[in-house]
């Protein structure tokens, strides 16, 4: 649907009332836990807690008329426990999207983008050196809103992570991938291909206070050589707090697109709250 710009806080009154009842609703058991040892928790894609991130990304200069494109992605991550050895960690990407215009006249869109849905199955405890990993797949499903927030054709593909977390190091290191196919071709939006890259470093101080740089490196396999890439560099800062009883992780960074499609944006403002439920 087109909007004015009025409906753009929609989604962080969204957020705001999240917090609240969060707040109300959180759990003591996290008491023991250190800061820092909660920003580590943060940091692994497969950690055995229940988080809500709240992810805003704000895209600079995309489209031929150069506007500014703002995705918030509502990313729940909910662990399941196999047996004493296994977990299936699942993370839902429900993005709302605010798309500018690429014609003029044509106006701004705001709605619903395609949901993704990973499920990864992952060893309950690290490995030798603080080893983590997680393996599974990614489904694409077609719940866009309008035909410019995404595609009609459900998809599917692998996706899997490793990374370094070991206590004692204030380093945490590791990449996550995957690569979603198109199950169909025939309706709105064709046939994908579509690859993601995302390596994550991270430096975690005393009180929860780190560093943290987490690019999202992205191929469209059906597009040509000179379209194909968007490569970001680039990082940020982040910190644990608390509300209430319930910790939050939050985070702000920018990423500059050394590489980028013509009409991709050139450069990204990040911004993340993530409400923490550790067991």
């Amino acid at each position: 649907m087109t909007c004015a710009d009025t409906a753009a806080p929609k989604p962080l009154r969204a957020a705001v009332a999240f917090a609240a009842l969060a707040g109300a609703l959180a759990p003591p058991a996290h008491a023991a836990m250190s800061a820092e040892e909660l920003a580590k928790l943060a940091q692994n894609p497969v950690g055995n807690l229940i988080s809500v991130p709240f992810q805003n990304d704000t895209n600079f200069n995309v489209g031929p008329q150069s506007g500014t494109q703002n995705i918030l992605n509502i990313q729940p991550v909910i662990p399941i426990e196999v047996n004493k050895d296994w977990n299936v960690i699942t993370r839902t990407i429900l993005p709302l999207v605010w798309q500018p215009e690429f014609a003029p006249g044509q106006g701004s869109t705001f709605g619903l983008g395609d949901i993704q849905l990973s499920a990864f199955l992952s060893p309950s405890s690290p490995g030798p050196g603080g080893l983590i990993w997680g393996v599974g797949a990614i489904v694409q499903m077609p719940t866009n809103t309008d035909e410019v927030l995404g595609n009609k054709n459900w998809g599917m593909g692998p996706t899997a992570v490793i990374l370094k977390l070991q206590k004692g190091d204030p380093w945490v290191y590791g990449a996550l991938f995957n690569n979603v196919w198109s199950l169909s071709g025939n309706k709105q939006g064709g046939s994908y291909n579509n690859f993601l890259l995302q390596p994550f470093l991270n430096y975690n101080f005393p009180e929860g206070l780190y560093l943290t740089s987490s690019p999202v490196i992205t191929a469209n396999w059906n597009a040509e050589n000179s379209q194909r890439w968007t490569v970001p560099l680039g990082g940020g800062i982040g910190k644990i707090f608390h509300l209430g009883k319930l910790p939050v992780n939050t985070q702000i960074g920018a990423y500059y697109n050394v590489v980028h499609p013509d009409d991709g944006a050139t450069w990204q403002l990040r911004a993340q709250v993530q409400f923490m439920f550790p067991k």
